[in-house]
């Protein structure tokens, strides 16, 4: 039987990815291992591998194409053998196969009350007639989730008044709240499926009718002479989607304060002086959010659609500026480690992340991040939260300015300004402001805590 290839999922909240280029062709023979595409995500690159020995053959997506994970994107035949008659249907059909011959192969049936799923993903499959023995599970050994029911059921069933339209649940949700012919509605998605801001788009364009009535100006023909244009593709596409997305649907509240860091940077510049440097200012940060998260978990959270996630771990992630965008690789249980620990793996995942080399666990479960603009001179700004978490600091440089000393008296302090953005559904002003007021001390006595 024909061994189909899925799109893996790399990350917690991964819905798709893009295949790069295929580095196998059509026809050729593979072994098990054998890297068969380069594909990318949010965050970063990686290869696909053969799950067997055979022939590589019937792909079903082209390179530039997005595909959602768990979709098939091509099969490997044993010699002899021939590729289902249509690679679509196999494509919505094959992997539920290879699961029933897998797990009657180890003694267990996949009759419907032993379908491992969480208990969401059992309401809304009941509630919606769905055998979840047809559902494709995503989650951790093999469990179906909800958005496993939900992608079944977009890709599946046609919903009264919306007609024969492939759109994601979020969606339809958002159509059926604004009252939206899905129908009219050009998709963005794989396969034209109709994405959420697609239908926000469809909305705004109906309280503006004299814009949309204006005609559009053609994307191919330059305004100016000389003008150059950036295709919006890959990483630059997907980061302008996820902040488009999280700046329309999450209701950010920004919350600034000045930090005096004279002992903060007195602090580092005595470790570096005893270690022979590795201690950078965003390290001493990262230590610093993981202490105040400890204190204030709620700032440590997902926000999921009808709940809020406290997670247990405290993985920091740091932005990272690349020429094609933005990337936020994570240090992982960062209130568990020493300062000296984490300025090491500071600096080895800024230098990974510019050369290209990080590895998909490099990137992922971050619940916390900081973007620090301080070293190219930015004093003070705002940051979009990086869905699904609540919050993110924003952080400006260090600079001398005059501030009132216990006498009132103009003194010159090293001073820091920051700016907490967080998703007001999770996190109230009074505990972000509590946060904020733990961290400032922290770092105002750093050089007391850390030596």
């Amino acid at each position: 039987m024909a061994k189909p290839i899925i799109m893996p999922r790399f990350g917690m909240t991964q819905e798709d990815a893009t295949i790069v280029r295929w580095l196998k062709k059509e026809g050729e023979r593979v072994e098990n291992g054998d890297p068969i595409c380069e594909v990318t995500t949010d965050k970063v690159n990686m290869e696909v591998e053969a799950p067997v020995d055979g022939i590589l053959t019937g792909l079903c997506y082209a390179e530039g194409e997005t595909v959602p994970v768990t979709e098939i994107i091509a099969y490997i035949l044993a010699e002899g053998e021939a590729l289902p008659a249509s690679t679509k249907t196999a494509a919505a059909t094959a992997i539920p196969v290879a699961l029933e011959q897998a797990s009657s192969a180890a003694g267990v049936l996949r009759a419907a009350p032993d379908v491992r799923a969480t208990p969401v993903a059992r309401r809304i499959a009941d509630a919606a007639s769905v055998d979840l023995a047809a559902v494709l599970p995503s989650g951790m050994d093999g469990k179906i989730t909800r958005q496993d029911v939900e992608r079944y059921i977009s890709e599946r069933q046609i919903q009264p008044g919306m007609g024969k339209v492939r759109a994601t649940p979020a969606a339809r949700r958002l159509a059926q709240q604004h009252q939206v012919d899905l129908g009219q509605i050009s998709g963005t998605g794989l396969a034209g499926r109709v994405q959420g801001w697609d239908v926000q788009a469809a909305v705004a364009q109906q309280v503006k009718p004299a814009l949309a009535a204006q005609p559009p100006i053609p994307v191919t023909a330059p305004l100016i002479e000389g003008v150059s244009e950036i295709k919006l593709e890959g990483m630059r596409r997907t980061i302008a989607q996820r902040m488009q997305a999280s700046w329309q649907q999450i209701p950010h509240i920004m919350f600034t304060i000045d930090i005096e860091m004279t002992q903060a940077e007195a602090m580092r510049q005595r470790f570096n002086v005893r270690l022979g440097g590795g201690i950078s200012m965003t390290a001493v940060l990262v230590k610093a959010c993981a202490a105040a998260l400890r204190q204030h978990p709620v700032l440590n959270s997902y926000f999921r659609e009808d709940r809020i996630l406290v997670m247990p771990e405290l993985n920091v992630g740091v932005a990272v500026a690349l020429e094609q965008g933005l990337i936020v690789p994570v240090v992982r249980q960062a209130d568990e480690k020493g300062l000296l620990q984490i300025g090491q793996e500071v600096s080895d995942l800024s230098r990974r992340a510019r050369d290209g080399v990080l590895r998909p666990e490099d990137v992922m479960d971050g619940t916390f991040t900081i973007s620090n603009l301080g070293m190219l001179g930015v004093d003070n700004f705002t940051a979009i939260i990086n869905p699904p978490q609540v919050a993110i600091l924003a952080v400006g440089r260090i600079a001398p300015r005059f501030v009132p000393d216990e006498a009132g008296r103009p003194a010159l302090r090293s001073m820091m300004t920051v700016t907490l953005s967080v998703d007001h559904r999770a996190v109230d002003g009074a505990a972000a402001a509590r946060f904020l007021a733990t961290l400032r001390g922290i770092l105002e006595t750093a050089g007391a805590q850390w030596g």
